[in-house]
């Protein structure tokens, strides 16, 4: 799908077309087949190979410089499914008269854009419309994190009343996606960095112009991002902690379970010593006693409670 947007006096107006895509024009580009990718070549003059690289779902945050363009890959959060967070690689080209986005998939960092929600946002206004991206995706990624915490702590409390493999499965899907938050994270800083020193490169400045307004925007965006790291690990050792506490607790429920059974068994293993001894084809006590078999049963009880008494003095019942 092809997208073009432009502000005109302050009006983001979305229906043009490609071929007529003028100066300080916004190409959106989402799930691109090899025609769309052809036709934004064309317009562009970008090479059609360097246009999928931001379609590799393994593709990692870097910038690539060229004369006639910017290439800026990072790393977006999504949302897969319930209790489920992945990354997507996002292309950002930065041309003298376009910046074009590239994904596999509409995403909630360009939904806001694209829906004109964002404050201060041109499509012509290149270099700060790419930080400002840069701003959303670190903001999105805190997000998501805290509703990652606020599931752990729902998933606690599940844990703490019925110990399933479900609650578990779900903590495994909660880990796996703070894997790919801290990955993405990480290489998203290196990139930014990489930002921040362009804006003493003069070969660079008829594609990245950075003001100062656009430089403290950026700042913004590198501190947003190391919070995120942070937050994100502070997650994850948590969510390692309460894993191995939980896995020691069923360990030890287990081990409780264990013992009261074994309890149990020795407790009938004695009088059915007991009756095993009476029910013999041979001569035994009280065998013509009319009493016999109350005194067995006496007999039996009167160990069991006996036994009953030692294992309570263990600690074993």
């Amino acid at each position: 799908m092809l997208q073009v947007y432009k502000h005109n006096n302050g009006h983001l107006e979305d229906n043009i077309s490609l071929a007529s895509a003028e100066k300080g024009s916004w190409i959106n580009v989402i799930n691109p087949d090899s025609e769309d990718l052809q036709l934004v070549s064309m317009v562009t003059e970008i090479p059609t190979d360097v246009l999928k690289t931001a379609l590799d779902t393994e593709e990692r945050s870097h910038v690539e410089l060229e004369d006639n363009y910017i290439l800026v890959v990072i790393n977006i959060p999504i949302i897969l499914e319930t209790d489920s967070y992945d990354t997507l690689p996002l292309g950002i080209f930065i041309t003298p008269d376009f910046i074009i986005t590239i994904c596999i998939q509409d995403t909630e960092v360009m939904r806001n854009f694209t829906q004109n929600k964002y404050p201060l946002f041109y499509t012509f206004k290149k270099t700060r419309f790419l930080f400002q991206i840069l701003y959303r995706s670190a903001t999105l990624f805190l997000k998501y994190l805290l509703q990652i915490n606020h599931r752990t702590d729902d998933i606690e409390g599940m844990l703490r009343h019925s110990m399933r493999n479900k609650e578990f499965f779900l903590l495994l899907e909660l880990q796996k996606s703070l894997t790919y938050f801290t990955s993405a994270l990480r290489s998203n800083g290196i990139v930014m960095e990489r930002l921040m020193r362009l804006r003493r490169s003069t070969s660079m400045h008829h594609l990245l112009k950075m003001y100062e307004e656009d430089e403290d925007l950026l700042e913004d965006v590198i501190i947003e991002n190391k919070q995120a790291i942070e937050m994100v690990e502070m997650y994850s050792n948590i969510l390692m902690s309460m894993s191995d506490t939980f896995a020691s607790i069923i360990s030890n429920n287990l081990n409780i379970v264990m013992k009261f059974l074994a309890s149990i068994t020795i407790l009938l293993a004695v009088p059915t010593i007991i009756f095993s001894l009476w029910g013999v084809n041979v001569p035994v006590p009280f065998a013509d006693d009319p009493m016999g078999f109350a005194y067995v049963i006496f007999f039996a009880l009167s160990f069991t409670i006996l036994a009953i008494i030692m294992l309570w003095r263990r600690d074993l019942f």
